[in-house]
């Protein structure tokens, strides 16, 4: 079993503290659900987690098998096994889907392949998530819907296999059919090998998903866990209730 593990979590941007002690222990084989109204520090912890240099943390550390993993590079962080889908995917002109994908699983992959063998698999994981072949030759994300963008997030997580996936409000502004896709990514997931964390502002992915806990976030500090139900009890008395615990 690996584990992620977040201790005592507090971090600041421009001087004022957002995450105020999170603390939070993800095991493979598990998938766990982190939601809280806007502005709560959910995108803000995702961002810590693969270290973005926006952010300083001010105390706490974040674990990865044990090691500690706090002042790691991005890439570095990668190549141990984790992933970030981010809530806004950036368009990169120039650069097709496949060509990106296949850079990145060669740094972070120890079974190399060839060109061939690696197109090969792109196609099986595209079929898996009902996206054209084309899409492959298209320059990443560029004029894509956002239903395609978050797609084709999901098939980065597929294609790449991190031990532990964060999901940045991968579910906003999907339809139907696509939310069931990437729900469906999602699930094929849960196993001894991977652990998922999903940071959503609804409960609607989760009717896909069956997250084994969930955790509410208010003002930078998690405020309550639980197991699925919770995310139903927020669905129907909204988070006003929690806001003063």
């Amino acid at each position: 079993m690996r584990t992620l593990e977040i201790q005592d979590l507090h971090v600041a941007v421009g001087g004022k503290e957002i995450l105020n002690g999170i603390t939070l222990r993800i095991n493979t084989g598990e998938v766990h659900a982190l939601m809280g109204p806007n502005g709560s520090g959910k995108s803000t912890l995702a961002a810590v987690l693969m270290g973005h240099p926006k952010y300083i943390i001010t105390a706490g550390r974040i674990l990865l098998d044990g090691g500690d993993i706090t002042k790691l590079a991005p890439d570095e962080r990668a190549k141990r096994g984790l992933f970030l889908s981010f809530q806004y995917p950036v368009a990169i002109p120039g650069v097709t889907v496949e060509s990106m994908l296949r850079t990145a699983y060669s740094r972070l992959s120890a079974k190399q392949l060839s060109v061939a063998e690696f197109h090969r698999l792109l196609l099986g994981r595209m079929e898996a998530l009902r996206i054209d072949a084309a899409f492959a030759r298209r320059y990443l994300n560029e004029g894509f819907s956002g239903g395609e963008k978050k797609r084709t997030e999901v098939l980065q997580m597929e294609v790449l296999d991190p031990a532990f996936a964060v999901l940045d409000e991968t579910d906003s502004g999907l339809d139907v059919d696509a939310l069931k896709v990437v729900a469906d990514g999602i699930n094929r997931r849960k196993d001894s090998a991977h652990g998922t964390l999903i940071i959503t502002h609804f409960s609607r992915i989760l009717r896909h998903v069956q997250p084994d806990h969930v955790h509410i976030m208010i003002g930078g500090r998690i405020v309550k866990s639980g197991d699925a139900s919770l995310a139903y009890e927020i669905e129907a008395q909204g988070y006003e209730r929690h806001k003063s615990v």
